[in-house]
C-alpha cells in the first residue's frame, strides 16, 4: 500500500508544482501583484485496490493544501513564464515530455508524460489564466502499483487575487 501512496503522491506533486503562474503570451493577462489565495479540491480519485481509509487520507492531504496565501511582488509577476516553469519543474525531480503546450488567449491546455522515481504518469492541465483569478483542472493518470489497473486523479486548483499583500505575509518563492 505504501507504493500506491508514493505513486499517487508523485502524480499529485507533479500536478501541483506546474502551472501556477500566468504568462503574457498571446494576450494572456499577467497575474496582478499582491496577495493570492490557492484552493485545491480533489474532484476525482480512483485507485483500484486502494482501501477507503487511504483514499480518505489522500483527500485530507489535498484539503490541507487549500487556503494557502502568498504575496507576489510586481517584480515576481513581471518574470512569470509558464513554458519556462514547465521546463524547470521537470528538472526538479522528474522528466516531462509535453505533447501539447497551448498557453494563449487567457487559456491553458497542456498535456504530457512525466517520469520520476521510476514511475510514469500522464498529466493534463487545462483552464483559464487571468490577472485576478486562475482556474486549472489537473488530471493525473498512471498504472496502479497494485497491478489492478489504472488510477486517475482530478484536481481543481483555483488561485484568487485577494488584494494588496498582507503585513507579515509570506512572499512567494520565485
Amino acid at each position: 500500500m505504501k507504493k500506491i501512496m508514493m505513486s499517487v503522491a508523485l502524480g499529485a506533486a507533479l500536478a501541483m508544482s506546474g502551472c501556477s503562474k500566468s504568462e503574457n503570451a498571446g494576450g494572456t493577462a499577467k497575474r496582478e501583484a499582491g496577495n493570492w489565495r490557492t484552493d485545491v479540491k480533489l474532484v476525482k480519485f480512483e485507485v483500484p485496490g486502494m482501501p477507503p481509509e487511504m483514499k480518505d487520507g489522500m483527500a485530507k492531504m489535498m484539503e490541507g493544501t487549500s487556503g494557502v496565501e502568498q504575496c507576489f511582488t510586481q517584480e515576481q509577476v513581471d518574470k512569470e513564464d509558464i513554458p519556462a516553469e514547465l521546463a524547470r519543474d521537470a528538472s526538479k525531480g522528474g522528466d516531462c515530455k509535453w505533447s501539447k503546450k497551448d498557453i494563449s488567449g487567457g487559456k491553458l491546455d497542456v498535456a504530457g508524460t512525466c517520469t520520476a522515481n521510476g514511475q510514469t504518469v500522464d498529466l493534463a492541465m487545462n483552464g483559464t489564466l487571468g490577472a485576478k483569478k486562475t482556474e486549472v483542472n489537473i488530471t493525473v493518470k498512471g498504472k496502479s502499483p497494485t497491478g489492478q489497473g489504472d488510477y486517475e486523479m482530478v484536481l481543481q486548483k483555483i488561485e484568487t487575487h485577494t488584494g494588496p499583500c498582507k503585513a507579515g505575509a509570506e512572499t512567494a518563492k520565485s
